[in-house]
């Protein structure tokens, strides 16, 4: 059977914020995605896992992002009309994970929000961490680690510099 690895690719400020309070992240928009290997990385992924603010979010925009990929919504509400491939679930992320695992999937994004990523991380399931460390301080926001996030020692595989200041890391759970 495959491992399945478990890969948060995520944009942070230098305070540790992935979004404003209200859930935007417009302060990302001088930073291309690109820029951090995005599309090589979704290019590689099996699955997503997001939180319900995430999944609103992404609704937002229109057209879904990732059409031909399995994406796992974990909330307690059902899912309105949700596009295909979508499906919601609750928040029992080692059951989630198995099911993941046990249909064989080889690299799932811990998409985010900040809860997920600590639920994920409560059942052993985060094993690359991978940034775009913008140079900006939010203040206010949604932090990537919400106060309860376990513990996780991490080992600093890729650091570059990218356009405006800005850094693309790749950690390894160690």
């Amino acid at each position: 059977m495959t491992r399945t690895t478990w890969h948060c690719h995520i944009a942070v400020s230098l305070d540790g914020k992935i979004a404003r309070p209200d859930g935007s992240f417009d302060w990302l928009m001088d930073y291309p995605p690109q820029e951090f290997g995005i599309d090589a990385f979704l290019a590689e992924v099996d699955a997503v896992v997001m939180g319900r603010a995430t999944y609103e979010t992404v609704r937002g925009f229109g057209d879904w992002p990732h059409p031909d990929k399995p994406t796992f919504v974990v909330t307690s509400r059902p899912l309105v009309d949700p596009p295909q491939g979508v499906e919601a679930r609750p928040a029992d992320f080692a059951a989630l994970a198995a099911e993941l695992e046990g249909k064989g999937a080889r690299r799932v994004w811990v998409e985010g929000g900040g809860q997920v990523i600590r639920g994920m991380m409560a059942v052993g399931k985060l094993d690359v961490l991978e940034m775009a460390l913008l140079p900006l301080v939010l203040g206010d926001g949604i932090p990537l680690f919400p106060e309860g996030t376990p513990g996780l020692g991490l080992r600093l595989v890729k650091c570059e510099p990218r356009s405006g200041g800005a850094l693309h890391l790749v950690y390894q759970a160690a």
